[in-house]
């Protein structure tokens, strides 16, 4: 008989009770089967939360942010207005140019980029090479290149021979430079634009706004490459181009101008010159030198102040040219005519002060058209004091000083005159004579273009006309102010002031042979706003022709002239050529009058 098989121990808790059975091990893998398909619930949960999250509530702006990571705009500059002169030759136009640039982040091989790029930008690869390597995401190769530079980088990817992924990196900025195809020709008149393509000085900032016109822009998607992706949606907004404007200048004179004052500011030693061409009745500047000039492409070349344009910018103490605005109003208020008599003394005492004329001499014995060909400090004294000198100050200002021109040029000065509160004991004979006062130069010619135009003042103008876009012309016109002088005084002075230019005067040289010419020289001590003192001299002379019935004023000024300062040496010379040369190209015939004849004297010596 076999034993009976030996009982499994039963275990029992302590203290007694009932015996318990170990767990089975199918328990164990349940219990962690449960644990593992919680965790996975959980994980799909927070899956399935993100992608509602994704899809249902961030949906739209994650697509479109997408979109915007492909949507590409660019914009389009508007091309600026053109500036011509008179008969439409350009002084600045605009020209398309590109600016290739790199994405480094997407360049295959610097070095193959390199060569192949190089020769068609050319730039040495080794010079390029440095500047496709790294991790910009935008770098500029080479500016301002023809846009065929650009077509022939297009040509090369497009071409199966080649390996498109070589250029894949490159890109352009399409935009237009100012150029200035006559150089130096009115540079200081026209001005340039700066690095944006704005207008930094001149009439391009003056006109900023009607030349720079409004820019457009373009939508669309690109790939990852950089390139355009064919179906995508184009969006273009087309840019409006600036208008363009048509000066009065007459380019012909204007290179006359700067030609004439560039050899005369070398020969007298001049720190700079000015010339004005002005057309009486009309106010049209036919021209407005500085001289020296530059380049407009080069600006940096000169110190900033060589930019401005000086007829309107520098206002000087003007001399004896303003003497025909003190004797105009002597006339004008009958208190003297051509051949009224005044004795001039060697000096006269006015206030603390002892004034001289420009010469030594003894005592004279002038009429009042002698003390104007003279140019007589002291003759000029003694007949303003027959008006006085709250008279004197409003027809000074009546005449200009002091006021804007109304050409509304970029930093023009309206030049100062003290007012009669103001005054010392000599600033009236002082006034008198041109000293004491500043106007520009323009200021000077417009006066005396109102003394030809039979005592009208005329607005001066610059601007011919403006053409917008759509082809639409807006004309300028003349604008008149209120006479300032009878046409019978505004008569008389033109021919006194034949006298200055024929014998006995002061500017015989500014003669034109077969026309009546008319003028005025002046010879001012000159300001120097460095040590605040008077420091040499200013040289001027302005001319009218012809001058029994004007059609032109030409001036010239000369400022700190070494050796001789008189304006009839240093200025009447260039006015004589550019008024020889203006009377010509506008085809002014000569009158065929006979020159007015007015006793300069009468009696010789006291």
């Amino acid at each position: 008989m076999s034993a009976p098989a030996p009982e499994r121990p039963r275990t029992r808790p302590p203290g007694g009770g009932p015996p318990q059975h170990r767990p089975f091990a199918l328990s164990d893998s349940r219990r962690r089967m449960h644990i593992l398909m919680i965790a996975f619930a959980f994980v799909v949960s927070i899956f399935a939360a993100r992608l509602v999250e994704l899809q249902a509530l961030r949906g739209p702006d994650l697509a479109e942010a997408a979109l915007n990571q492909r949507v590409i705009t660019q914009d389009i500059p508007a091309v600026r207005g053109e500036i011509t002169d008179i008969d439409g030759r350009p002084l600045a136009t605009s020209i398309e140019v590109r600016d290739i640039t790199a994405d480094q982040t997407i360049v295959v091989d610097p070095a193959q980029t390199a060569a192949v790029l190089g020769p068609i930008i050319g730039m040495d690869p080794a010079e390029l090479q440095p500047l496709l390597t790294g991790d910009r995401r935008f770098i500029y190769l080479k500016k301002a290149t023809d846009p065929q530079v650009w077509r022939d980088i297009q040509n090369w990817r497009n071409d199966p021979a080649n390996d498109p992924e070589v250029l894949q990196a490159i890109f352009s900025e399409r935009r237009t430079i100012r150029d200035y195809p006559n150089g130096k020709l009115a540079s200081n008149l026209v001005g340039f634009t700066n690095a944006e393509g704005q207008g930094a000085v001149g009439l391009e900032a003056g006109l900023d706004e009607r030349l720079a016109g409004t820019p457009g822009s373009v939508t669309f998607e690109q790939a990852a490459g950089g390139t355009e992706i064919p179906t995508s949606d184009v969006q273009q907004i087309d840019p409006v181009p600036g208008s363009d404007v048509r000066l009065t200048i007459d380019s012909d004179l204007q290179w006359a101008a700067q030609e004439a004052l560039e050899r005369q500011v070398k020969s007298s030693g001049s720190d700079f010159g000015t010339a004005v061409v002005l057309e009486v009745g009309t106010g049209r500047i036919l021209a407005m030198a500085t001289a020296p000039a530059f380049d407009p492409l080069a600006p940096d070349s000169v110190k900033p102040e060589d930019w401005t344009n000086k007829p309107v910018t520098w206002a000087m103490e003007p001399g004896s040219t303003t003497k025909l605005f003190s004797l105009a109003a002597v006339l004008n208020e009958g208190k003297a005519k051509p051949r009224t008599r005044f004795s001039i003394p060697p000096s006269l005492y006015r206030g603390d002060q002892w004034f001289k004329d420009s010469h030594p001499h003894g005592g004279l014995q002038l009429t009042l058209a002698g003390v104007l060909a003279e140019s007589s400090n002291i003759g000029t004294v003694l007949a303003s004091e027959k008006i006085g000198g709250k008279k004197l100050y409003e027809y000074l200002k009546r005449f200009g000083v002091g006021e804007p021109t109304g050409l509304d040029f970029p930093g023009e000065q309206t030049g100062y005159v003290p007012e009669p509160s103001q005054w010392s004991d000599t600033t009236f004979p002082t006034l008198a004579f041109g000293q004491g006062m500043s106007l520009t130069a323009l200021q000077i010619a417009n006066a005396t273009a109102t003394v030809g135009n039979d005592g009208v003042p005329v607005t001066p103008r610059l601007i011919d006309s403006y053409t917008a876009p759509d082809g639409t012309v807006e004309k300028t016109m003349p604008v008149e102010g209120e006479p300032i002088i009878t046409p019978e005084t505004a008569q008389t002075m033109q021919s006194m002031m034949q006298m200055v230019v024929g014998e006995g005067g002061t500017a015989k040289v500014a003669e034109v042979p077969g026309y009546l010419m008319g003028g005025k020289t002046g010879t001012a001590q000159r300001y120097d706003e460095e040590c605040g003192c008077y420091s040499g001299y200013t040289a001027s002379f302005v001319g009218m022709a012809p001058a029994d019935d004007p059609q032109l004023v030409v001036g010239a000024w000369f400022d700190n002239p070494q050796g001789s300062y008189y304006g009839g040496d240093v200025a009447a010379p260039v006015v004589q050529k550019l008024m020889t040369a203006a009377l010509s190209s506008q085809n002014v015939p000569p009158t065929g009058g006979k020159r007015a004849e007015f006793p300069l004297t009468w009696g010789g010596l006291s």
